[in-house]
């Protein structure tokens, strides 16, 4: 992945539609400690969409979000990733290669 690390990736639902992605080390939280204030803030919410960005250019629309943060106290961050449809082709005739 872009950010130096290898998260995991399991516990798939039946249909497959369905996984959480596991960073045992989150460079993003490495620096950051939450004042009281705000301690429901989602710091590392900005991963969930970066990997929805990524799976739409490849025609995957996707739910993502935290279900687990370091600095929620939680023992690793992890993202659950959901399919909630493929995106189809809507190139017009012009584009389209002989």
């Amino acid at each position: 992945m872009f950010l130096g690390i290898s998260p995991d990736v399991g516990a798939f639902n039946q249909d497959g539609t369905a996984c959480n992605i596991i960073f045992k080390d989150n460079p993003l939280e490495d620096f950051v400690e939450l004042p009281a204030t705000c301690k429901e803030l989602k710091y590392s919410n900005i991963l969930c969409g970066i990997i929805r960005g990524a799976l739409e250019a490849v025609s995957m629309r996707v739910d993502a979000q935290i279900v687990g943060d370091v600095l929620q106290g939680d023992e690793r961050t992890e993202i659950k990733v959901e399919l909630k449809q493929m995106i189809e082709d809507e190139a017009g005739e012009d584009y389209h290669e002989d």
